[in-house]
């Protein structure tokens, strides 16, 4: 049975990673989905692989909507973590971005982007 949980330890949220993520990172697009990347160098070693989620106001100017879409892409990271680590890596720290004003009408079309993206990357 694989490991489908997405504990405390696994979230990115110190300011500090958060913004060597944004100096450092490298970043990928598909279609409604952005991902930026850092991955474990010597320079820059990462000792856990991190994920986070984020929904910008300027689409979504209500509070519901911005967590209805971060749910999604948690539940969408949580279900494909191994498909996550096989295509970026198991020392990664990442942060995933829905870049649309529309809202996503259902979580399997949230989820083909998200494969797609990590299948882009395998190649």
């Amino acid at each position: 049975m694989q490991n489908s949980q997405y504990p405390r330890a696994e979230k990115l949220k110190k300011n500090t990673e958060i913004s060597l993520l944004f100096d450092k990172g490298k970043w990928r697009t598909s279609g409604n989905l952005r991902i930026i990347i850092l991955k474990d160098k010597p320079n820059i070693p990462i000792e856990t692989g991190r994920f986070g989620v984020s929904v910008s106001k300027r689409y979504f100017k209500k509070a519901v909507h911005r967590n209805r879409i971060k749910r999604l892409l948690r539940e969408c990271y949580r279900l494909n973590k191994a498909l996550f680590k096989e295509a970026f890596g198991e020392k990664t720290m990442a942060m995933l971005f829905w870049v649309s004003s529309e809202m996503p009408p259902k979580y399997q079309d949230v989820e083909a982007q998200f494969k797609k993206l990590c299948e882009a990357q395998k190649k």
